[in-house]
């Protein structure tokens, strides 16, 4: 059992809740990424039309090409910036702490299209602590969401970090 009095949740935690950082912009989608990424992820077979062919997905009710929803316009970037947003907890003595991935749930709004500019940007969303097999752990939700150009939610992903 560990100390009552032990916390990983700092006063920058406290301040960042629910405030959101780490904006950034992909460059337009083309319809290229889009048949690419769809060649990719459903390799060895075809992908559904509706990513690749402009006849057919002209005639459907979207009126034109969709991406496929687990489709990543930030996949590809030229430069790695570093995200500083969100306050990675430290053990009471500055040691880093252990972490996994607690895993993910994403849900999906307004399909991408060619031409569409997606904006992320993600915060602390919550977090909880209780003491388990490995010690005290810190269970810690980000949110990160994605939008277009005109403002319209295309995904949300609510993402659990596990550090003891």
């Amino acid at each position: 059992m560990t100390d009552s009095n032990t916390t990983y949740v700092t006063d920058t935690m406290h301040q960042m809740k629910g405030v959101w950082t780490d904006e950034r912009t992909a460059p337009p989608i083309s319809t290229s990424d889009i048949r690419k990424w769809a060649i990719a992820t459903y390799w060895p077979e075809q992908p559904p039309r509706i990513y690749w062919d402009e006849s057919y997905a002209n005639s459907t009710r979207w009126g034109g090409i969709l991406a496929p929803p687990d489709f990543n316009p930030f996949a590809w970037p030229v430069e790695r910036i570093a995200r500083v947003g969100i306050p990675q907890p430290r053990k009471p003595d500055g040691s880093p702490l252990t972490g996994m991935n607690g895993g993910q749930t994403d849900t999906y709004g307004a399909p991408m299209r060619p031409g569409d500019v997606i904006t992320a940007r993600s915060r602390l969303s919550d977090w909880h602590e209780r003491d388990g097999r490995l010690g005290w752990t810190l269970y810690s939700t980000t949110e990160i969401e994605w939008r277009n150009q005109d403002d319209e939610r295309v995904k949300t992903r609510m993402s659990i970090g596990i550090r003891y």
